[in-house]
Parts: C-alpha cells; sequence; structure tokens
C-alpha cells in the first residue's frame, strides 16, 4: 500500500450558523496526480462541522483563529467524513444534510468533502479542463478524477486534520452516499489504515471491471419501474406518446431549452432518471402533465414547462458526472458507451420511441441513470467536451479501484443500507460486495429508495448506526 503525504493546509475559517454550528470552511493543496507528487498541485474545499459551545463565561483570551480541533474538548470528537454520490457532485452546506444533527450527536466532528473536480476542489468544467490543452491531454488528466485518487486526497486531509490528535484518534469514520461507497471500497482496499469504522448508504459498489454486467441488471429495475409508474398513472402511457410525437413533428431536436440544449425525444426519455428516487415517479407524472396540457391547449411548449424539463439534468453543471459515469467500474477494460451497447443489443424493442400510436397497451419507458454518446449532442456543454468524451470511452488503462485480497481479510468495521428496489446500485451485485468484504454487516429494506438516506433519514440512520451499537442475532 503506497504512502499518502499529508496535506498542506492553505486556509481555515469558522463561523457560527442556526442550530448552535460551528462551520470551519478548509482549504487543502494535494498533489494532482500521486504518481507523480511532484508535478503540481490541485485545490482541495471541504466543510467542517460540529456543534457550538457558548461557556457561561467566554474565555476572552482564546486565540479567536484557534484550528477548530485544538484544545481538550475538540480533541475529544472523533472525525467523520462524509463522501457524497456522483460521480461529480459536490457537497452543500453541514446544515442543509439532515443527518448533521444525529451524526453530530453520536459524538462526531463531521467533514463534508467536495471530492476533486467538484464544487470548490478545483472544479472541472469545459472551460476548466480545455484549459489543459488539446483533447487527448484532457481525457488523460480525466484519469485523475476516479475513486482512486479521490481516496488518496482523503488520507491527505485526515493526516493533515488530525497531525496533533493523540494516536489512538488519529483514525477517522466514513459515510458514504452511492459513489461516495465506491470511494470507501476503494478506501478499504488501499488505505485501511487510516479508518476507524464506515458506514455505506446504497453504495456496496459492484466488484466488476467492466460497466456491462451492471447495466444489464440495472435495465431490468429501470423496467419495474417504468411498470409501476405506469401502472399508478395509466393515463400518461398516450400522454407520454402526444409529447413524443410533438417532439419529432417539426424534426426532433428543434425545440431548444433555456440551459441552450436541444429537446429529443431521447433526452425526454431520460427524465426517467426520477423514477428511482422517492417521491420520483409522482414528480416525472407532473412534468408529463404539464407539457401535454401545454400541447393541447396551446401547441407548444411553455417556458415553465421546459424549464421543469431542463432542471431534472444535471449533467451540464456536472462534467464528470457524464464523462466519468462509467469508467467507475472499469479495470483495463474500456467503457465504450457500455448503457448504449447493451440497450441496443438486449433491450432495443423494450425502450423503443417508436411505440404504436394510440395503442395504450405499449407505453413508452423511460430510460434510468445511464450515459449515452447521443447526450453529447443534445446538452449544451457536454458538447464542446464530445471528442474527449470518445477518447475517454476508448479508453482500456483504467487500473484497479479494488483488492479482492484485502477486502477479504479486511479488518475495518463496515455498516451499510442495501435496497431491493434500488434503481442506480443494483442489489443482487451489492449482495455479493457484502459477502466478499470480511465483516460488514448489511440493513437491507425493500421500503426504500436509493436516496434513503435523504427522505427516509431518519429511519434509514437508525438502523444502520444499530449494526454497530445494538446485538444482531
Amino acid at each position: 500500500m503506497s504512502t499518502v503525504a499529508a496535506a498542506k493546509i492553505v486556509s481555515q475559517r469558522s463561523y457560527q450558523v442556526a442550530g448552535k454550528l460551528k462551520i470551519t470552511e478548509h482549504f487543502f493543496d494535494v498533489p494532482k496526480d500521486y504518481s507523480k507528487p511532484d508535478g503540481g498541485t490541485i485545490r482541495i474545499f471541504a466543510r467542517s462541522v460540529k456543534k457550538q459551545e457558548t461557556p457561561v463565561v467566554p474565555d476572552t483570551a482564546k486565540d479567536k483563529d484557534q484550528l477548530p480541533w485544538q484544545g481538550i474538548l475538540e480533541t475529544t470528537l472523533y472525525w467523520m467524513c462524509y463522501l457524497q454520490g456522483g460521480p461529480g457532485m459536490n457537497c452543500r452546506s453541514p446544515p442543509n444534510y439532515s443527518f448533521t444533527q444525529p451524526v453530530l450527536e453520536r459524538g462526531y466532528q463531521m467533514l463534508y468533502l467536495d471530492q476533486r473536480g467538484t464544487g470548490l476542489s478545483s472544479p472541472v468544467t469545459a472551460s476548466t479542463l480545455q484549459m489543459r490543452g488539446v483533447n487527448d491531454v484532457q481525457a488523460r488528466y480525466l484519469k485523475l478524477y476516479r475513486a482512486d485518487s479521490i481516496v488518496k486526497d482523503c488520507e491527505a486531509v485526515r493526516q493533515a486534520l488530525t497531525a496533533d490528535f493523540p494516536e489512538e484518534k488519529k483514525k477517522w469514520s466514513l459515510m458514504g452516499q452511492s459513489f461516495g461507497g465506491f470511494c470507501i471500497i476503494t478506501y478499504l482496499s488501499f488505505h485501511p489504515e487510516g479508518l476507524r469504522e464506515s458506514f455505506i448508504f446504497g453504495g456496496l459498489q459492484p466488484l466488476v471491471k467492466s460497466p456491462d454486467e451492471v447495466y444489464r441488471s440495472l435495465y431490468k429495475k429501470v423496467i419495474e419501474r417504468n411498470e409501476a409508474y405506469y401502472a399508478k398513472f395509466p393515463e400518461d402511457v398516450g400522454r407520454v406518446k402526444t409529447i413524443m410525437a410533438y417532439l419529432s413533428r417539426f424534426g426532433d431536436g428543434k425545440i431548444k431549452l433555456p440551459s441552450e440544449g436541444t429537446l429529443t425525444r431521447r433526452r425526454f426519455a431520460q427524465l426517467g432518471i426520477m423514477l428511482g428516487f422517492h417521491g420520483g415517479i409522482d414528480t416525472l407524472h407532473e412534468i408529463v402533465l404539464a407539457a401535454h396540457m401545454d400541447i393541447e391547449a396551446f401547441g407548444h411548449l411553455t417556458r415553465p414547462t421546459l424549464s421543469a424539463i431542463d432542471s431534472t439534468a444535471i449533467f451540464d453543471d456536472h462534467l464528470l458526472y457524464a464523462i466519468m459515469h462509467e469508467p467507475i467500474y472499469c479495470e483495463a477494460h474500456a467503457p465504450k458507451w457500455s448503457a448504449h451497447r447493451v440497450l441496443q443489443e438486449e433491450y432495443a424493442d423494450t425502450f423503443s420511441l417508436e411505440k404504436a400510436q394510440g395503442d395504450d397497451t405499449q407505453p413508452i419507458f423511460f430510460t434510468g441513470e445511464m450515459v449515452f454518446p447521443h447526450m453529447f449532442e443534445d446538452y449544451s456543454e457536454l458538447r464542446k467536451l464530445q471528442p474527449v468524451a470518445e477518447l475517454v470511452a476508448a479508453d482500456n488503462s483504467w487500473t484497479p479501484l479494488f483488492d479482492l485480497a484485502q477486502l477479504a481479510k479486511n479488518q475495518v468495521p463496515v455498516y451499510a443500507a442495501a435496497y431491493t428496489e434500488d434503481m442506480y446500485v443494483d442489489f443482487d451485485l451489492s449482495m455479493k460486495t457484502a459477502k466478499r468484504i470480511k465483516g460488514c454487516k448489511v440493513f437491507v429494506t425493500n421500503v426504500m429508495f436509493h436516496d434513503a438516506v435523504r427522505s427516509k433519514m431518519e429511519e434509514v440512520i437508525r438502523n444502520v448506526f444499530a449494526l454497530r451499537d445494538d446485538l444482531v442475532e
């Protein structure tokens, strides 16, 4: 296991927010490429949070710029680092997470890390990526934005934050949602020495070296969620067909969205990304209802409806989410637009946009959290990086993201939540992963979806922490 040097602390500033919380904004410098530690740095941003202590008699002599972990009280708090889902998603401010207070009440101070390339951590956008040079240079640069580099950033930050801690308090805990859980498995594989315990929510990564098996499984769940949608709103079968016919009437893609992207039928079908969330079926229905009413009443889609459609897709603002979606599963295999290939080879009829008009027994199915090559035509920001995305999709030189031998002898406690109805991380593949991580304990439920840590926070947090705190017979 390679060693990682401590990150350089650039700056830290603390302030108080409502709810008796003290937030500190941290900036760190870490190597851009850990295989070439002297080859330049990138800047990493994170927010930490702990309960604000207000003594009866304030210590006026205390240095106002004192680091948040210094002092007797602060060093009794263990660190919990939260890793957001994605790939390519940044963290919001701690008060925006409903689980912040429950975790703090359990005796932690939390660090919400913007993974490299997201938020304020040297963000990857079309403009910042193009500053790197020609297309092949940009494609090689993107290889530095997978879980292996993210985990090394975490290790560097952990060492910086705990430099003055007693030895028994230097390890930290991890909490990961979705792709954040994938990162934890990489952490367990290559840097377990930094971990005290880990909590994974909907993120037991399929231990594969190519995404094809993943999408073969996930399409089945997307079909189930479509069936659930149309069972709840059978009248939407005809409405969706009316909308699709309207979108193709003057030539598919002639309608512009507020983001300057084009509203094609295939892009409208991508609204199915919502079907795997709590309330997602209802949200999709609201958009379909509004679009259908616009067409029936006015003969065109109004600005509010176009904005609603536009706002469901976050790819333009999170380029890593699109470009790196399939490489997060790759080792020595090129992704080669896996989701697109699997659909064409095995599910073309099921997801056909040409279902017979007037036949309400043949609904048009929406796709899920899949990335397709045509998205780099339909989305305004993605268009700028189409050649780079093609290079990434053809690359087969991806390095390992997990170590089965290390996972089999794992000594770090792992507590996870897995959802049988998960549309984004296949349940069966997750269970295979859990069995390959020594000591992994799993809370399994069929009444929660992928975003349970947000939508059903109290219940899922209670059950996962009970795996650690309670006796399970």
